[in-house]
C-alpha cells in the first residue's frame, strides 16, 4: 500500500477546533435524527482497521441520507478531517448556504461548469479537490456525479479513480443500500416514516492495478460497489441493482408504449378537426331531415 501524507495545515479543513464542532454537531444532532427515523446497520468496518491517512470514499448515491449516514457510520479517527464536495454555485454563494454542509460534512466547493449571472463560466476551485487530498485530508465522492432518481446506480465518472491514482490514496467502496427506498429524491426533504432499514457497506480498499487508468479503475470500483450493494440486499430481502435496473427498463417500455400510442393517435385525426371524418354524410342527413321538417322554410 502506498505510504500516506501526512495532514497539513489546511486552514478549517484541518482545524482541530472545526474537527471538535463537527464531531459534536454529527454525534448530538445529525446522527440521532437519522439513526431515530431510519435503522441503521452497518458492515464491514474491520475492513478499515488498518486505513490511516488520506483516502477516497466512493459510494452510490440515491438520497439525502447518504452523506450523514457515512459520517455517522465511520470511526472518529477517520472522520475527523473527512471532507466532501459541495455545489459551488448554489451552497457558496452565501455564508449561510455554506454554514449548514460546512459544519457537519467539512465541505469544499465544486465548480459545476454551470455559468453565473454575468454569463461566466467559474473556475476558481478547479483543483481544490487533488490540494486536499495530497495534503492528507480524505475525501467523500460520489462518483455518479448526482442523485439517482431510481434507485439504479448510474456511471461512475473517473474522477475519484483518478485523484487515488495521482495521489497513491485507496478508494473506499461503500454501497448504501436502502437509501432510497427510505427517502427518494421525489419525496424532497420529506423524513423518512416507519424507521425503514438502511445498510451502510464498506469494501477493502482498492488500490489501481500497475498500468490501469482511470476509466478502468473507476469501472472497478464501480463493479465492487454493485457487489457490496446486491449481497446485501440478496441476505436481506431488499431490491438489488437488477432489480432497479429492470423496474427502470420496464418503465421506458411503458412510457415508449404511450407515445406511440399518442401518436397513433395523432395521425389518426384529420387534418381539419372542424370537419371530423365521416361527418360529411352525417351533414347531408341533418341537411335531408331539415328540407323534410315541416318547420323548414322552404315547406311553409
Amino acid at each position: 500500500m502506498a505510504v500516506k501524507p501526512k495532514v497539513k495545515d489546511r486552514g478549517r479543513y484541518t482545524s482541530d477546533v472545526n474537527a471538535i464542532a463537527r464531531q459534536a454537531a454529527n454525534l448530538l444532532l445529525l446522527k440521532p435524527l437519522v439513526w431515530r427515523v431510519t435503522k441503521v446497520h452497518v458492515h464491514g468496518l474491520e475492513n478499515l482497521e488498518n486505513l490511516d491517512g488520506a483516502y477516497v470514499i466512493t459510494a452510490n448515491h440515491s438520497s439525502h441520507l447518504d452523506t450523514p449516514l457515512i459520517f455517522g457510520s465511520l470511526p472518529r479517527r477517520l472522520s475527523k478531517y473527512l471532507s466532501t464536495g459541495a455545489a459551488a454555485d448554489y451552497f457558496f454563494t452565501a455564508w449561510w448556504k455554506a454554514f449548514t454542509p460546512v459544519l457537519f460534512f467539512n465541505a469544499f466547493p465544486v465548480d459545476r461548469g454551470k455559468r453565473s449571472k454575468s454569463g461566466r463560466s467559474s473556475h476558481t476551485h478547479r483543483g481544490l479537490a487533488g490540494s486536499l487530498l495530497t495534503d492528507g485530508i480524505p475525501l467523500l465522492i460520489f462518483a455518479e456525479g448526482t442523485r439517482s432518481r431510481t434507485g439504479a446506480m448510474g456511471t461512475f465518472k473517473p474522477g475519484a479513480a483518478a485523484l487515488a491514482i495521482s495521489r497513491g490514496v485507496p478508494v473506499i467502496p461503500v454501497a448504501l443500500v436502502g437509501a432510497f427506498a427510505a427517502m427518494p429524491s421525489s419525496d424532497g426533504a420529506a423524513l423518512p416514516k416507519g424507521r425503514p432499514p438502511v445498510h451502510v457497506v464498506y469494501g477493502h480498499p482498492m488500490q489501481p492495478a500497475p498500468g490501469e487508468i482511470a476509466h478502468e479503475f473507476s469501472e472497478r470500483i464501480r463493479r465492487q460497489v454493485i457487489s457490496l450493494h446486491d449481497q446485501t440486499a440478496r441476505a436481506y430481502g431488499m431490491p438489488t441493482q437488477a432489480d432497479y435496473a429492470r423496474t427502470l427498463a420496464l418503465g421506458k417500455t411503458a412510457d415508449n408504449a404511450d407515445h406511440e400510442a399518442d401518436k397513433g393517435d395523432h395521425e389518426a385525426k384529420p387534418d381539419h378537426p372542424e370537419h371530423p371524418a365521416g361527418s360529411g354524410d352525417a351533414t347531408l342527413r341533418n341537411h335531408a331531415v331539415r328540407q323534410a321538417s315541416p318547420d323548414s322554410p322552404r315547406q311553409r
